[in-house]
């Protein structure tokens, strides 16, 4: 047992927990921490705003089997991290934020930057604690750290009152297995759920898996990559499971949804038996779903509540709830126990013939650059080290459309919230988390204007971080959305005046950043800056009438997809 003040008790304990490096921006009220860093291996990054912060913190989460970290100060920091910690919950991120607070004695009070953390991020948080003079602070940090992890992961917010980060406390050094092991998730499916489970599959003749962000990691990629190595049914997936699967695989039909590939939403339309695995049935997805009515369905989710739900909307025949990993090697080995195979090789056919019957495609005649066709470039650059992260917005679909991802934990996108500004800032947590690989962060005109000084962030500690911006001078996918519900009118979606983004960055000190606005030039420009060495910017000036096909509009089904002018059949007629 050691005696030390409480900030120094919360840096040992991160420590402990092997925690490589902070996300941060520092104030009165949090300044006992940061200088307890002075001794200690930890790297503190320092965004340009707490909510860059929080978003690189989520970011190094999301490419990693770790749980990023930030700390901030009290008042006005912790509500701009509140939109990043609310988009970490929405997609079940582990995340710990330590927010500085006032004296213990002045909570409650009208004192300067004091704000109620519990009532902020009560509905926004998988659990806020707030620390009393007398609580064992290294307990509930080692807790803290798993418990973000396990279960349906999600981010925990750490109250820490000033005087408590300068108060001595006892320091015992507790070996953090016991901790990690109090969150150990023990349930399997048992003999006869396997054989309830195989009664329902053999008796289909079209399957189809429908993969969710509860399989993208590691563990989850394998298990469903083995599993479907035996049976070879067809998959489609949510935004937040993109690469879990390989997207190369002519089996693999990518995402389902408002704005998922053609050949996905015609798939569905024709399945007899609907495997879902970790996913929250995304309303973009779900409401669109007429397949419940006489098509089978099996789920397998470790969220008991979103379980209950479906269970009274969609009365799947089997369901269990537990980790999905672990689920999927149980009907594994219960199918290599019992010589269960399938024949669906018409169904399979199916898929296929979809898949290259119905490629995406876009306006090429145009005299303006289309982002799609920017996109789709960029897809020829993309490999199995390749991280990509994005905004929010028209780019956002695009770069699910067409980029294809090999691995998990390698597309990084704010799927539930759908926070505009989340793209630099979770870049910056992703190099930190994954320093060897190449990392690109698409953004559109809109959504980089909102952290705009992490570009400062980027140049300023030299991170090899690509910037792909696409400038249509608008919000695009809104203002697609007025076209559609008011003729045509256009109320606060378009720039009134251009922005030279490019030189901007160059004024950040990005030697690498061009700007291109000619077609006949993007190629060459494209070249050039995956090629560069260093932060690197690239903006593509766009078509500002650019529409986002396919699409599912609003209170329409997967029948009512509309295919736009320019993706067509390339059957023979």
């Amino acid at each position: 047992m050691k005696e030390m003040n409480g900030a120094e008790v919360l840096i040992k304990c991160l420590e402990d927990l092997d925690v490589k490096h902070i996300f941060g921006y520092t104030g009165a009220a949090i300044l006992p921490v940061f200088h307890a860093l002075r001794h200690s291996d930890i790297e503190i990054i320092v965004n340009s705003n707490e909510q860059s912060a929080a978003f690189s913190a989520a970011g190094y989460s999301r490419s990693s089997n770790r749980v990023g970290v930030a700390i901030v100060t009290s008042g006005p920091a912790i509500t701009n991290t509140l939109t990043s910690v609310a988009d970490a919950y929405g997609d079940s991120i582990p995340l710990l934020v330590f927010a500085g607070q006032v004296p213990e004695h002045k909570i409650g009070t009208d004192s300067f930057q004091h704000i109620n953390v519990k009532g902020i991020f009560r509905d926004a948080a998988k659990k806020v604690i707030q620390l009393s003079n007398d609580d064992d602070i290294e307990t509930i940090i080692k807790d803290a750290y798993y418990f973000a992890k396990s279960g349906k992961p999600g981010p925990v917010v750490i109250d820490f009152p000033l005087d408590k980060q300068t108060k001595n406390h006892e320091y015992y050094g507790m070996n953090i297995t016991r901790f990690e092991g109090s969150y150990h998730d023990d349930r399997h499916l048992s003999e006869e759920q396997c054989k309830d489970f195989f009664r329902l599959l053999l008796n289909s003749r079209r399957p189809l898996l429908y993969l969710g962000g509860g399989l993208n990691s590691e563990p989850g990629s394998r298990a469903v990559r083995e599993f479907n190595g035996l049976f070879g049914i067809p998959s489609v997936n949510t935004l937040m499971a993109k690469g879990v699967v390989d997207e190369r695989d002519d089996l693999n039909l990518g995402m389902l949804g408002m704005f998922g590939t053609p050949y996905a939403n015609m798939l569905i339309q024709e399945n007899d038996f609907f495997f879902a695995i970790g996913v929250r049935w995304d309303d973009r997805v779900a409401e669109k779903v007429g397949f419940a009515i006489g098509t089978d369905i099996a789920y397998i989710d470790i969220n008991p509540e979103k379980m209950h739900q479906i269970k009274i909307e969609r009365s799947p025949k089997f369901t269990f709830i537990g980790d999905a990993a672990t689920a999927l090697r149980d009907l594994l080995n219960y199918a290599r126990k019992h010589d269960i195979y399938l024949d669906i090789r018409e169904w399979q056919m199916r898929a296929r013939d979809l898949k290259r019957s119905w490629p995406l495609d876009y306006n090429r005649t145009s005299e303006y650059i289309q982002a799609a066709e920017v996109i789709s470039m960029l897809a020829n650059y993309v490999d199995g080290s390749t991280k990509i992260t994005t905004g929010v917005g028209n780019h956002q679909m695009l770069a699910a459309q067409y980029l294809p991802m090999y691995c998990p934990k390698s597309f990084m996108t704010s799927g539930s919230f759908g926070t505009m500004g989340f793209s630099m800032p979770t870049a910056i947590g992703v190099h930190y988390a994954n320093p060897h690989s190449g990392i690109i962060a698409i953004d559109g005109d809109g959504s980089l204007r909102m952290n705009l000084g992490e570009l400062h962030t980027i140049v300023s500690l030299d991170l090899p971080i690509k910037i792909l911006m696409l400038n249509n001078r608008s919000d695009g996918m809104v203002q697609n959305l007025q076209d559609t519900a008011y003729e045509g009118t256009r109320t606060g979606t378009q720039r009134p005046k251009d922005v030279n983004f490019a030189e901007i960055a160059r004024s950040f000190g990005f030697s690498c950043a061009e700007r291109v606005s000619s077609r006949n030039d993007l190629k060459e420009k494209m070249e050039a800056f995956m090629n560069a060495d260093g932060p690197c910017f690239l903006e593509a000036c766009t078509d500002r009438e650019e529409i986002l096909y396919p699409k599912v509009p609003a209170g329409g089904s997967y029948k009512d997809m509309i295919l736009g002018p320019y993706i067509k059949s390339t059957r023979l007629s």
